[in-house]
């Protein structure tokens, strides 16, 4: 029976890694020299949470009824809940090679804090708060990590200027993690090891108008200009260290959660549904506030948005909001009416817009937990969705939560690599998907009937 080593990097672009970069990165074009890659379509929405879970279970956002980090308790217009691994009720692979006697190793995947117990051993990832908390399964692991590296990192700042610091700790952290994974796949026993670096995105989202010379904010010949690409070259380096330690019977995934390209801005979904007539306030904020404390006037809103690599607008529905006055017999009315409205949104320069608009019912065959009424992607992902107010414009030319200069892209990568096949091809696009089916049969393990995806044939 085959083992596998999947390794994770978070955001990682097809085009930086397979094109741009890859004659500088000799480990992974050797294994694309022999294995197979392409890109690898992610699901709706494409953002970390919930792309990584659909990844190691073969279900989208729909069945998960995961739709980003945070959700609303009931309904509620202030009242959130965040994504965090107990709010995942479908198996992951490490359940079901468990229930066939086999151990896996976790570490870092989005959301895997609180920690579970299962056959194998896992290290929570980036939402894990601090080193205090249990992060480790079985319990004294933490302390071999503790021996190991001193105080474990599981993520950065990375939403600040101060970008010397961003570069220092996403190095601190990425050493101590690669340290970590080298200990753990000499040193303890596996079937499956499956580890995902944050780093990457990190380092995306903070240096690509360094990087990206079509970046609308990019300054010629800054000392940054090459930090992304120097990250790449290190984390080749350490896969390189990663293949001497495996053996010929461990099939080698690269996989990504999705791509990133340059952010043109941040599109404010909430002044423009003001501006609309949909969203009433009783005072406007005398700064940029959070739509949360802003005044509002619920006996007068009839829809409301949410920011982040996607907008999610929420009708105000009389039964269902505290304060709803939207009739249900005139929701799939107001909905056709903001998505019309939504596809006519032009660019500051009077240019239209890529929207795209989708309603979870028609997206997914099931929806569970908390949807949103609307699903909105501004200019095919290039401009964030803003959800706070105050800002006396509908545009923005950064990010509304901090210094960001990319957004998430609909492509990630993967790439297979069996050391007993000799292939060496680009095989097409797949589905994010594909990769629970295709793990469970290269490990010979019956593959769910409800799993989406299909195997990738190498």
């Amino acid at each position: 029976m085959k083992k596998v080593l999947v390794i994770g990097m978070d955001c990682a672009s097809p085009k930086l890694l397979f094109e741009e970069f890859i004659d500088d990165l000799p480990n992974i074009r050797r294994l694309m020299g022999k294995g197979v890659h392409g890109k690898l379509r992610t699901i709706i929405p494409p953002i970390t949470i919930p792309a990584w879970l659909s990844m190691v279970t073969g279900k989208d956002a729909g069945r998960l009824g995961l739709y980003g980090f945070r959700h609303r308790r009931n309904n509620s217009y202030t009242d959130i809940w965040l994504a965090t691994r107990d709010k995942l009720k479908e198996k992951a692979l490490w359940h079901i090679l468990g229930d066939n006697g086999l151990k896996s190793t976790v570490i870092g995947l989005p959301p895997s804090y609180p920690v579970e117990p299962i056959n194998g051993h896992i290290i929570s990832g980036f939402m894990t708060p601090d080193t205090n908390r249990q992060f480790t399964h079985p319990p004294e692991l933490k302390h071999e990590i503790e021996d190991l590296v001193g105080e474990y990192l599981f993520d950065v700042v990375f939403r600040t200027d101060e970008k010397d610091q961003v570069l220092e700790g996403i190095y601190e952290m990425t050493e101590k993690r690669f340290r970590v994974i080298r200990y753990l796949l000499e040193n303890k026993e596996w079937d499956l090891f499956f580890f995902v670096e944050i780093g990457l995105d990190r380092l995306q989202h903070g240096f690509w108008k360094y990087h990206d010379p079509t970046h609308h904010l990019h300054e010629p010949g800054n000392r940054f200009q090459s930090a992304i690409k120097d990250y790449y070259e290190y984390l080749d380096k350490e896969i390189g260290k990663l293949l001497e330690i495996i053996d010929d019977d461990t099939i080698v995934f690269i996989v990504s959660d999705h791509g990133a390209k340059a952010m043109k801005g941040c599109f404010c979904v909430n002044e423009w549904l003001m501006e609309q007539g949909y969203l009433k306030l009783r005072k406007s904020p005398e700064e940029v506030t959070d739509l949360e404390k802003a005044d509002i006037d619920w006996s007068r809103t009839r829809a409301w948005g949410w920011g982040g690599y996607y907008a999610r607008i929420f009708i105000n529905l009389k039964g269902r909001e505290a304060q709803g006055i939207v009739p249900p017999s005139e929701y799939d009315e107001i909905r056709d009416e903001i998505s019309t409205r939504i596809m006519e949104i032009k660019d500051p320069q009077g240019i239209g817009m890529k929207n795209m608009v989708l309603k979870p019912e028609e997206t997914y065959n099931i929806c569970n937990g908390d949807p949103p009424d609307l699903m909105v992607f501004f200019d095919d992902l290039s401009w964030r969705s803003a959800g706070t107010i105050g800002h006396g414009s509908m545009y923005l030319p950064e990010n509304d939560k901090g210094p960001d200069d990319a957004v998430h892209d609909w492509q990630g990568v993967f790439l297979i690599y069996d050391p007993k096949e000799n292939q060496g091809r680009d095989i097409g696009q797949k589905s994010i998907l594909d990769i629970a089916p295709t793990i469970l049969k290269a490990m010979e393990i019956p593959i769910p009937e409800d799993m989406k995806g299909e195997v990738i044939e190498w």
